[in-house]
């Protein structure tokens, strides 16, 4: 059984510190409540090979993918040129057409 912490802040007081430095006021959704139906949907087995990849420091391929998009999305919306614009549609809907995959192959575990 872990022992006592002698630190008299302890966790209680590291978040107490951390709401006073206002570390805390600008976070995305604050206010609302969070939606864990996605997390709850998400196979405990996957959810738990998730967490541990998490804390390794491990970001899975979804993610990754998700980020690519969202980068793409933001080059083609900056993008001039219009052969780099039909470039950057094509790998746009290449990234999107393998995260839907990967997506759907998760439902069917």
């Amino acid at each position: 059984m872990p022992e006592k912490s002698d630190n008299p802040k302890g966790t209680e007081g590291a978040i107490q510190s951390a709401m006073e430095r206002g570390e805390f006021n600008n976070l995305k959704g604050k206010g609302k409540p969070l939606d864990l139906n996605e997390y709850f949907d998400t196979p405990e087995d996957i959810r738990l090979g998730y967490t541990l990849l998490k804390n390794a420091g491990y970001v899975p391929e979804e993610v990754q993918l998700l980020n690519r998009i969202e980068e793409l999305k933001t080059k083609l919306k900056q993008e001039k040129d219009q052969n780099q614009i039909q470039e950057l549609r094509k790998l746009l809907r290449d990234a999107q057409l393998n995260y839907d995959l990967r997506i759907e192959r998760l439902k069917k575990r």
